[in-house]
């Protein structure tokens, strides 16, 4: 289906849709975080990081960037 159309159906139906779409983010942003979700959604990084901070999200320790590659052994400091 076409976002036009769904989008005309649901205002037949008289759904919320800036409300659901808030909801369905910060749902989101509570599940994954908030660089991921943005590259997911096409939001700006800084808009799911302000949302995030809202929202009372608990990634704040998530590193972005390329996870695949094995990182180097760590070594013991003496």
């Amino acid at each position: 289906m076409h976002p036009e159309s769904l989008a005309g159906l649901l205002r037949k139906l008289d759904v919320p849709t800036s409300s659901a779409r808030t909801a369905a983010i910060r749902q989101h942003i509570l599940e994954m975080p908030a660089p991921v979700v943005a590259d997911a959604l096409s939001y700006h990084p800084v808009t799911t990081a302000k949302i995030a901070t809202q929202v009372g999200a608990t990634w704040s320790r998530y590193a972005p960037g390329d996870h695949t590659q094995p990182s180097a052994p760590r070594t013991r400091s003496s």
